[in-house]
């Protein structure tokens, strides 16, 4: 969430971004009139609690002189009720200040290209060799069920549609690619763990997740537990509450999951196989750092997502999203997208984005930095995160990327090691 004192402050400022997200900005004079009511009243719940006071020692004095007392208290049970009234208005005027702020996106950093919707995302560059192929490819739905390797239908029913079932060599293929991509990151200096795929609702509003999207989430409302859209809500709420050292930063943390999306809003949109699904796996990247190294950590994280990619032998590309197409959280973002090339288009398969102080604030991760003379002061952290990668449409584009013309599909080599096997043809079922 935004800081309220840069809102107060700087309300033009804040209008300005936000226009550039193509988001209302009316809010913001809503939030500046409310907290102007508010300090206001502050203000007349400070002067008669000074009056409060200084009643109680009038009265103090007049009991030690054995005077009358009465009329004083009934004064001061007056002004003591007024205060309560005050208090309770506060907290409402504290409350609707901070369902505002909750709705407001992150600021869109200076560098991020400005646009009007995804039409204006800026292609940073494309890596890897796209195939030719000397026959019509199949697409991953058609492979996976000559191959049978994966099951769409089976799987819608059991769970209902976007729940895929791996089978066979489909399966070990898919444990394959997750354990590389751990080890890979684990060599770019991310500390595994596995998290919690339920969280409480105090863990989704740490990670800005609800209540703004609250209808994607999968929600247990018997326990109030959410499933995890990401695995980046369970890690960040590693640190929620805490005060690190300025020593640990960054603190780099790579964790699958199995996440899970209701995708309310995707209606009309291409939900065939992989290609929109309600459950995936996904290995998620997460860093907390010094917010003067956030930038520059920002491009290391994309690195790694691509390092992936290249060693796959994935034709892939990078894409910056412009001001109005970049995610709630996110001040800067960038997408990697997959060719498919049965579909003949680009499908995103990971974003890596620097949400700046934006999720720190409300989790209140912060640490202490050293000034001069051994003082110091505690600050924000800044957060980024990252997919690094999700499989499911990372495995649309290795699939229909390495088929051949009998119907085989031939296993990346730095893969073969996890698979234990070359390639996956027919006669495997």
């Amino acid at each position: 969430m935004l800081d309220i004192k840069t809102v107060r402050e700087d309300p033009d400022h804040i209008k300005e971004k936000l226009s550039l997200r193509n988001e209302d900005i009316t809010v913001v004079d809503r939030i500046v009139t409310l907290d102007k009511n508010r300090l206001d009243l502050i203000h007349k719940t400070e002067t008669l609690k000074e009056q409060r006071n200084k009643v109680s020692d009038e009265i103090a004095v007049m009991k030690k002189n054995k005077e009358d007392t009465s009329d004083k208290i009934t004064d001061m049970k007056k002004v003591s009720d007024e205060i309560k009234l005050k208090d309770e208005e506060l907290k409402q005027f504290d409350n609707d200040i901070d369902i505002l702020l909750r709705y407001i996106p992150n600021l869109p950093h200076d560098s991020v290209p400005q646009g009007n919707s995804e039409k204006d995302n800026a292609e940073i560059r494309s890596a890897g060799k796209k195939k030719e192929f000397d026959f019509k490819p199949l697409d991953h739905v058609q492979l996976g069920k000559m191959l049978d390797i994966l099951d769409f239908e089976r799987g819608t029913k059991i769970s209902g549609s976007g729940f895929p079932l791996y089978k066979g060599k489909g399966a070990r293929l898919e444990r394959a690619l997750i354990n590389f991509m751990l080890d890979e990151q684990g060599k770019n200096g991310y500390r595994e763990v596995i998290t919690p795929v339920l969280v409480s609702r105090e863990s989704m509003e740490a990670a800005e997740k609800i209540p703004k999207f609250e209808e994607d989430m999968y929600h247990m409302e018997k326990d109030d537990l959410f499933a995890i859209p990401t695995a980046e809500v369970s890690i960040l709420n590693i640190h929620r509450d805490e005060i690190l050292k300025e020593e640990d930063l960054s603190m780099k943390y790579c964790g699958f999951t199995n996440c899970f999306r209701r995708e309310a809003g995707s209606y009309g949109k291409d939900t065939k196989g992989f290609l929109r699904v309600h459950q995936f796996n996904k290995v998620e990247l997460i860093n907390f750092c010094k917010p003067e190294d956030s930038y520059k950590e920002l491009e290391e994280m994309l690195s790694h997502a691509c390092g992936i990619l290249d060693k796959l032998g994935i034709y892939y590309r990078i894409i910056e999203l412009c001001t109005a197409d970049l995610g709630f959280a996110a001040s800067k973002c960038y997408d990697i997208e997959v060719w498919s090339y049965a579909e003949d288009k680009w499908l995103e398969a990971s974003s890596v984005s620097n949400c700046t102080d934006f999720q720190s604030r409300r989790a209140k991760v912060r640490y202490k930095k050293q000034l001069e003379n051994n003082k110091t002061k505690t600050e924000l952290v800044h957060i980024l995160n990252g997919s690094g990668l999700a499989t499911s449409r990372l495995m649309v584009g290795l699939l229909e990327a390495n088929q051949t013309k009998d119907g085989k599909i031939v296993i990346p080599e730095v893969l073969r090691s996890y698979t234990g096997f070359d390639e996956i043809n027919a006669e495997d079922k």
